[in-house]
């Protein structure tokens, strides 16, 4: 009976002190959080405002277009192609329970063209370029080489940074044009095969539901997108610490390709709302 009061405080206290344990992990991680959002936008800042400051580096531009575009076009265009064959099937059978199958060819052009071309195309870069930058600049930061870019007075941001910002901000819209035409592609050859439509009358709803709106809608969509996977990309890349080796590499190039996503699918709520609401687009 003695002992009923003791463990009473005992038991207070353990709770006392796993809410404070609680309160300072949740606000340091919070704190961390807003730090980091601050220094990317800073650097997104900075990157904006070197991009049209002398010298431009055209070589370097270039370089880098090779690298996202060039190599990137494969595994784009075998996305976009499954990408639509995957609608079409499951687009048919969700519409023949309606019966309006023979919209198929509106669904996957609307679906293609508005919302999956540009994310199936930001999804693939973003593990791909996203990644690669990362594991790139920071690899860079822990051998020194950025610190030896500044010894010799050479501004880090504008020769390893705007490059690439530049070069997935123009390639991310071309490429989703590539993926949005494949999209079609593949809704195409599974109405054809799979379901045995009329091949004509699909081409005739993809090409009387090809808005001129929506394809400029879903380039700017790619650009931010794209936008976002190389500042993202670079800013885990530059704040690697030099201390954290291989390891610390891995862990930003993992961190790195899970923000892009996350950071992709948010820019799509946000830019769709603008969109419609602020610009009227339909």
């Amino acid at each position: 009976m003695h002992n009923q009061p003791s463990i009473r405080r005992q038991t207070l206290y353990d709770s006392r002190n796993f809410l404070i344990r609680f309160v300072d992990f949740a606000g340091g991680r919070a704190l961390n959080g807003i730090s980091g959002l601050g220094n990317a936008t800073m650097l997104v800042w900075e990157t904006w405002s070197l991009a049209f400051r002398p010298p431009f580096q055209l070589k370097l531009l270039v370089h880098q277009l090779f690298l996202i575009g060039v190599n990137s076009i494969s595994v784009v265009l075998i996305s976009g192609l499954f990408t639509g064959m995957v609608l079409a099937t499951q687009g048919y059978y969700q519409l023949i329970q309606l019966s309006a199958e023979g919209t198929l060819g509106k669904f996957v052009t609307v679906s293609v063209v508005k919302e999956l071309g540009p994310m199936v195309t930001a999804f693939v870069l973003a593990g791909r370029i996203g990644a690669s930058i990362t594991a790139e600049l920071g690899t860079m930061k822990v051998t020194e080489q950025i610190d030896a870019l500044e010894v010799m007075a050479t501004n880090p941001v504008k020769y390893l940074v705007v490059p690439r910002f530049l070069a997935c901000a123009i390639m991310l819209p071309i490429l989703t044009l590539f993926a949005i035409v494949f999209g079609i592609a593949g809704g195409y050859l599974s109405a054809i095969t799979l379901f045995d439509m009329n091949g004509l009358f699909f081409l005739k709803l993809a090409q009387a539901n090809l808005f001129i709106d929506s394809i400029i809608t879903s380039l700017v969509k790619a650009s931010a997108f794209g936008m976002a996977i190389a500042s993202i990309g670079c800013y885990k890349g530059f704040t690697i610490s030099s201390a954290g080796g291989a390891e610390g590499v891995g862990k930003s190039t993992t961190g790195s390709a899970v923000t892009s996503l996350v950071t992709i699918l948010a820019l799509d709520v946000l830019l769709n709302q603008m969109l419609h609401v602020v610009f009227g687009v339909q």
